[in-house]
């Protein structure tokens, strides 16, 4: 599975700005899709996830109200439309994904593949 996430960069506060992450992969591989982000000297943080069909999805705390999640599995693309957006957003995003699971997967290491990464900007 490849994952190429792009659709980042310099946006002011309060502002909006949507990512793309296109996968080449089996279904089965990116039945799960998710995003995470990281901050300079920080973790990888969970943002938002879904799952195949796009019925169920789920957000960090952070994030809930301000981002969404969708995917178009025509297109193999799971988006990240980030709206409101604040200086603590700024990070590198990065797109992964995984196989299924009975449980929503919200921690890098439950993820099997990454992409390479976006920065995202946001000034105050």
């Amino acid at each position: 599975v490849q994952l190429q996430a792009s659709g980042g960069g310099l946006v002011q506060a309060g502002g909006s700005l949507r990512l793309s992450c296109v996968a080449s992969g089996s279904a089965y591989s990116t039945y799960y899709m998710g995003w995470f982000r990281q901050a300079p000297g920080k973790e990888r943080d969970f943002v938002a996830a879904i799952t195949w069909s796009g019925s169920t999805t789920h957000y960090a705390d952070s994030v809930k109200g301000r981002f969404t999640i969708s995917r178009d599995n025509a297109k193999n693309t799971v988006y990240l439309q980030m709206t409101r957006m604040k200086p603590e957003d700024t990070a590198v995003y990065y797109c992964a994904s995984r196989p299924s699971a009975t449980w929503v997967p919200t921690v890098h290491s439950q993820y099997s593949y990454w992409g390479q990464g976006t920065l995202v900007t946001v000034s105050s």
